[in-house]
């Protein structure tokens, strides 16, 4: 029969209009959310992710505006547009995209934004806060991977839970996420370094994948009737498509889903959420800095 397949445009559309009817309640307090997105260069990947937020902005009613930098531009420019809207009462949120070009040090960027307008949930002060409990901004992908659970009524209290990926931008912050109270479940950290890792991960009855590998996960990896996440996304090679690429996840979605119970698709699937989790907590930043 195969798996559930998880929709996450679907889910994801359902929540921002829970959002855009918010914000709207938010207008009429003379309040209106704004994010201030700064790209720097023209990294494909990260021009068709922005533009992806700008229209998601929009639907949900909420304001915002993108920077964009020349791939020349120094780190000391980029920390003093990074002061100037942190500055800024009518800016409540901050998202500088990644990656940046080498001669800009990410890690000083994001010690350069403002945590009360840290939208991402990624600087070193809010990964603190979720690490002790008191989460202030949980990171977007992270926080999606939940709400897509949570939707499809994976039971995650008492859960085995594998992530394959240990980066701070998805794996450790979902590690903290999902071992922490009320969601209670068992957490193994897998990667690069894990040994047998199939041993690992037979056991999950959530696993999900993180590691930035086409196909790396197959059904090999999978206990039957396991719930899916794939974070992975992944450009391949494929002659049949106008850009020259495809899409793809970490894992091998063809044979996963024989073995799942529940599962993400590559495009389509933990994606949308974490854009709509990225409008939420601006939206939670302009409420909070009133």
């Amino acid at each position: 029969m195969g798996a559930l397949i998880l929709d996450g445009s679907s889910i994801a559309g359902q929540i921002r209009e829970e959002i855009r009817r918010e914000a709207l309640l938010a207008g009429e307090r003379g309040i209106a959310p704004f994010l201030a997105v700064v790209l720097v260069g023209d990294d494909p990947a990260s021009v068709s992710y922005v533009a992806g937020k700008e229209k998601a902005l929009s639907q949900a009613g909420l304001r915002g505006k993108t920077w964009r930098l020349p791939a020349d531009t120094t780190e000391g420019e980029l920390l003093a547009l990074v002061e100037r809207l942190n500055r800024d009462p009518s800016v409540h949120g901050i998202l500088v995209q990644f990656p940046l070009p080498p001669q800009i040090d990410e890690n000083a960027v994001l010690q350069a934004i403002s945590p009360d307008k840290d939208v991402d949930g990624l600087t070193p002060f809010n990964l603190g806060l979720l690490a002790s409990g008191r989460p202030a901004f949980v990171p977007c992908t992270p926080q999606g991977v939940l709400a897509l659970l949570q939707k499809a009524g994976v039971a995650i209290p008492g859960s085995n839970t594998v992530i394959v990926g240990r980066s701070g931008l998805v794996g450790r912050p979902l590690s903290i996420l999902l071992s922490s109270k009320p969601w209670n479940a068992t957490v193994t950290l897998c990667h690069t370094g894990t040994g047998n890792l199939a041993d690992h991960t037979r056991r999950a009855d959530i696993l999900v994948a993180a590691c930035g590998v086409p196909g790396f996960i197959t059904a090999e990896h999978i206990k039957p009737g396991a719930a899916v996440i794939d974070v992975g996304v992944n450009r391949v090679p494929d002659s049949s498509k106008k850009s020259g690429f495809a899409l793809a996840g970490d894992v091998d979605f063809a044979g996963a889903r024989e073995i799942a119970s529940v599962i993400t698709p590559v495009p389509g699937g933990v994606g949308p959420m974490t854009i709509t989790m990225l409008l939420k907590n601006t939206l939670r930043a302009a409420l909070r800095q009133q």
